[in-house]
């Protein structure tokens, strides 16, 4: 085995675990069972686990079952057949006191209790009701991470709507791309939001929107920046404030458990972005699973994860408060007005468990941050891998510190592996596969294998996985994505190594894996090499296959101001050489100015190897869905350039 252990759980903090509780309702040979056989027995028994899990969490589950829990096959099949169940419900039954605390981009902050959580998702859906919206039904919406996008959600969901929301620095192509595959009746929409101490006013880009979905009927306007005003559309329009005013009871509909919940999009890099259509029960199941046992959530801790509401972690962070947990918003900019603005809020705020992205960490560790804990007692880590030095700067920073680094995605909502409250942590590892999800390394032969890379793999249904993509006749593009390299089984386009005791990294994308003299690389490997070191932000590498026998790999490098050069890519190369292997040495150093990503984070490996091989920018992406149009366009000079030197 490799990786040095950095942390491990005391006994009093197993004992008081959540995964300890729930262990302690089930067979006696399971109480004590070691973690991976017990994950063997969620995996072999869906039936008896995710039975367990509603029980433990006390689901509400209408109606009468109709067949077993579990489907046999991944597509098509239906989750506890014939019993209902409303996400909702279940999140404002155990919603606490304090059940949102909404920090705003100047620091000032605001609480909204559960009572009043609840009274403003009751109103907000007998408006919809009023608005004509039925089960079935599209809203979407434009919001940022404050309490309207939480209350639009709940109140979608009762009513049994169908939601999606993009966050509001998204460009008007990029949300309509999205939306206008939806038909929604109804858009809720903000006219601007706050950035760094900046207002960015949206009305005219939300008037554009509005215009461009022909089937809209109602809009509902949140006057942030300018309170009173109303945009000038072609619909009806209402204010946020009158339709969130009213003091009804709440009114929750008897929903299949299959019953959409959302449409999440992905990222859009490259053609139109999939609507990920997931349904009522099956992620309120895995969300609670995953914050109850993966993240330890107790009822009355505080959870915030830095994330915008295009994020899927956002939709984990709203279901904290089905756990009994407080939802912290972080609206704003995590690095304005410094860098540690983050800690300094989850400290004053009291926050336990905090969920970041690798490399918010990563730059703490090099601006040599000094954070303090609060009440701080869970890291959750996700976005990307984190170095050995992420680990280290942690743990020389916090004491008792459960650093737990997971891996999921907007697919299925939830994680494959990540956290466990009763086994150690290794340093740079992903801890163990979450209960109820039959995860593998497969080679390209779809043999299982422990110790070297392969694809990411699933293979048993899991509740959370897609009921379809929006408008994909056939589930033709749905299979396509997941199915068509192993027929029955999920391959997530993950690049990921177990060891024998469970624990595993992720190698990056696979679609976007290197391949060298006919080895399989992982850029994940390379990134933690490269981004070590102090001078470098950040990294992107990309291998591009340029006919029968050319290949070009580009290690293109964000450096902090005043590098040297040349000495910078000599011990760049000798590390790479040193630490790993000549073959993943890149042809060519290239310094731009910084590494483009979607806006929810995620490097453009693919697009910008697509540009390498000679496809135009606007062939690759939606320039609405990434951080950094202008950025981008440097990127396609250079790939110009480059590839017209390098084919005839």
């Amino acid at each position: 085995m490799t990786g040095d252990v950095v942390w491990r759980p005391t006994r009093q903090r197993v004992a008081a675990a959540e995964l300890t509780r729930f262990r302690s309702g089930l067979r006696p040979e399971l109480r004590d069972a070691d973690y991976l056989d017990l994950w063997r027995w969620s995996t072999d028994n869906p039936d008896q686990f995710w039975s367990a899990v509603a029980d433990f969490e006390q689901v509400e589950l209408g109606g009468a079952a109709t067949g077993p829990i579990a489907p046999d096959n991944m597509i098509g099949g239906a989750w506890f057949p014939g019993r209902t169940v409303n996400y909702a419900r279940h999140l404002l039954r155990n919603a606490p006191e304090t059940a949102l605390i909404v920090v705003d981009d100047d620091n000032r902050s605001h609480t909204v209790t559960g009572i009043e959580l609840s009274r403003r998702v009751a109103a907000l859906a007998a408006a919809l009701r009023s608005m004509g919206v039925r089960p079935g039904d599209r809203v979407t919406a434009v919001l940022p991470n404050r309490a309207e996008a939480v209350i639009g959600l709940l109140a979608c969901a009762a009513v049994g709507a169908v939601w999606s929301v993009c966050s509001p620095e998204f460009g008007t192509d990029a949300i309509v791309s999205r939306f206008a595959q939806l038909a929604p009746r109804v858009l809720i929409a903000v006219d601007g939001y706050r950035h760094g101490g900046r207002e960015h006013p949206r009305t005219t880009e939300m008037t554009e929107v509005a215009a461009r979905l022909p089937d809209l009927e109602q809009v509902i306007w949140v006057a942030d920046l300018c309170p009173g005003e109303q945009p000038a559309v072609g619909t009806p329009v209402h204010a946020w404030d009158a339709v969130t005013a009213g003091n009804v009871e709440p009114e929750f509909a008897e929903l299949p458990f299959d019953h959409p919940l959302w449409v999440l999009f992905s990222s859009g890099t490259t053609g139109i972005p999939k609507g990920i259509v997931h349904g009522h029960g099956g992620v309120l199941l895995e969300h609670l699973k995953m914050l109850r046992f993966h993240s330890d959530m107790h009822s009355g801790d505080r959870h915030m994860n830095v994330a915008s509401t295009s994020w899927v972690v956002w939709n984990t962070l709203v279901s904290a408060l089905g756990v009994g947990a407080t939802a912290v918003l972080l609206d704003g900019s995590p690095v304005r007005p410094e860098l540690g603005r983050v800690w300094q809020v989850a400290a004053e705020h009291d926050v336990d468990i905090l969920g970041l992205s690798a490399g918010y960490i990563h730059a703490c560790s090099k601006a040599g941050l000094e954070p303090r804990q609060g009440r701080l007692r869970t890291l959750q880590v996700t976005g990307s891998p984190l170095s050995e030095a992420g680990f280290d700067w942690v743990y020389e920073n916090f004491d008792d510190m459960w650093l737990t680094s997971m891996s999921g995605g907007t697919d299925i909502g939830s994680i494959f592996v990540g956290g466990v409250p009763e086994l150690p942590v290794r340093k740079p590892r992903l801890q163990a596969p979450a209960l109820g999800v039959a995860v593998a390394a497969w080679d390209s032969n779809g043999t299982p294998v422990i110790g070297r890379p392969g694809e990411l793999v699933v293979t048993e249904p899991m509740p959370s996985m897609p009921l379809r993509f929006w408008n994909d006749p056939g589930d033709q593009r749905y299979r396509e994505s997941y199915f068509d390299m192993f027929p029955g089984v999920w391959r997530h386009g993950d690049f990921i190594e177990f060891d024998t005791d469970g624990s595993s990294v992720i190698g990056g994308r696979s679609d976007s894996t290197l391949n060298r003299q006919g080895v399989r690389i992982g850029s994940a490997e390379i990134y933690r090499v490269v981004e070590d070191f102090a001078e470098v932000s950040e990294a992107l590498v990309v291998g591009a296959e340029l006919g029968a026998d050319d290949y070009d790999m580009v290690l293109f490098v964000a450096a902090m101001d005043g590098p040297d050069p040349d000495g910078l890519k000599a011990r760049i190369g000798d590390a790479l050489r040193t630490s790993l292997s000549p073959r993943h040495v890149p042809d060519d150093i290239v310094f731009m100015r910084a590494i483009p990503h979607t806006r929810t984070g995620k490097k453009l490996e693919v697009p910008v190897k697509r540009m390498l091989q000679g496809s135009p920018l606007t062939a690759v992406v939606d320039l609405g869905a990434v951080d950094d149009s202008g950025l981008l366009r440097e990127y396609e000079d250079f790939a110009h350039r480059r590839h017209t030197v390098r084919t005839p």
